[in-house]
């Protein structure tokens, strides 16, 4: 557009954007006929490429699976949003070891995760997970989070007592299979 014009559209005199001009604080550029081109700014929003990731803890919940993909889809859909990819898991929200969960939170092709809630993502950590992405130009949108600080509390207790439960189960696990290695060993030398 011409200088004139710009000048009229940003609300500053023709003097004005002429001093940008020669200043070097405008971008464009002049024709042989002394006319000053200003080159307009894109001040269009990115597009918004979203990873959908919907996760249940057993295969016993895959309609759940199935049904939370869905719901996150229509989400994405109703807010304009471009479908990257959708990432169905089956895994503990305490397992740190999710191998589709890494592999997306890497991935440079989507600028907005998608999760249902915010334990779908991960039972702990989730703010260090937001923290990663924010850092990578990516932002984490839970679709239902908690309104009622107390229900995220008792949530969080629950999740605190889940996770104790598993690691003492795991332990006993451990520890039995470990007895069992020591008495094959132990029957083997004999």
């Amino acid at each position: 557009m011409k200088l004139s014009e710009y000048a009229k559209k940003v609300g500053v005199s023709y003097r004005t954007a002429w001093r940008w001009w020669k200043q070097g604080n405008l971008e464009g550029y002049q024709l042989p006929s002394g006319t000053i081109i200003i080159r307009e700014e894109d001040n269009s929003k990115p597009e918004l490429v979203a990873c959908i990731y919907a996760r249940v803890s057993s295969g016993e919940n895959k309609d759940n699976l199935e049904r939370q993909a869905e719901l996150l889809t229509d989400y994405a859909i109703a807010r304009g949003y471009k479908i990257y990819k959708v990432v169905k898991e089956i895994g503990s929200g305490l397992n740190d070891n999710r191998k589709k969960l890494a592999k997306i939170l890497i991935d440079p092709n989507y600028n907005v995760l998608i999760v249902e809630h915010k334990d779908r993502l991960a039972r702990f950590g989730t703010n260090y997970i937001e923290i990663l992405l924010k850092e990578l130009n990516k932002k984490l949108e839970i679709v239902n989070e908690s309104e009622d600080k107390q229900d995220e509390l008792m949530e969080d207790l629950i999740s605190i007592i889940t996770s104790f439960c598993a690691r003492i189960y795991g332990l006993r696990r451990s520890k039995r299979k470990t007895e069992k290695l020591i008495a094959e060993l132990t029957s083997n030398r004999h």
